[in-house]
């Protein structure tokens, strides 16, 4: 096999691992009853004209295992960091106290939970797209290399290879959606 027809499976491999990384950030901000300090990283707060990550206008803990507090720097910021957690659709009603806002992780009801299990299929489902459409690409790449001289043996090989990185992903997709599903049913 000539060096200039090779797939590049490395390639291939980390744009799929990239999908299962974005996968596991997603279900990192699904809430599942218990306090976690990623519940509250996509939210955004208009600081200073600015929508800034919320986790860099103050200090977020988690001081029990139902309970996120964060500690805002700045007052003037307190109102914004509110609306912002209010805005963001998470459900938790914040409690101001001077500078630190306390979000009480409330109980999921059998509905609640049923809901987000639906929402980790979806984001499973996504992750699912991103891995397909890069073995569409290295199908495309293996198309083009059997035009470029490509034995057929050598195709069949490399088309082997790219399915089985296809398998592989999708296993370990559906494996992490099961996991998150459990955690989200646990009571």
């Amino acid at each position: 096999m000539s060096d200039d027809l090779e797939i590049d499976l490395d390639d291939i491999e980390r744009r799929m691992d990239g999908a299962m990384t974005s996968l596991r950030a997603e279900f990192a901000t699904l809430r599942t009853g218990r306090a976690s300090a990623t519940m509250v990283e996509p939210i955004m707060v208009n600081a200073y004209g600015a929508m800034t990550p919320i986790n860099q206008v103050g200090t977020v803990n988690v001081p029990e295992p139902r309970m996120v507090t964060i500690n805002i720097w700045d007052k003037a910021l307190v109102g914004a960091a509110e609306k912002a957690i209010r805005d963001s659709g998470l459900g938790i009603n914040p409690v101001i106290d001077g500078t630190i806002i306390r979000l009480p992780i409330p109980e999921l009801n059998e509905e609640r939970r049923r809901e987000l299990t639906k929402v980790g299929a979806q984001y499973a489902e996504s992750a699912r797209i991103a891995v397909r459409n890069v073995r569409r690409d290295g199908m495309d790449q293996l198309k083009k290399a059997l035009a470029d001289g490509m034995s057929e043996d050598d195709n069949k090989i490399w088309h082997e290879e790219v399915q089985e990185l296809t398998n592989k992903a999708i296993a370990a997709i559906d494996s992490t959606l099961e996991n998150k599903q459990a955690e989200i049913m646990q009571v």
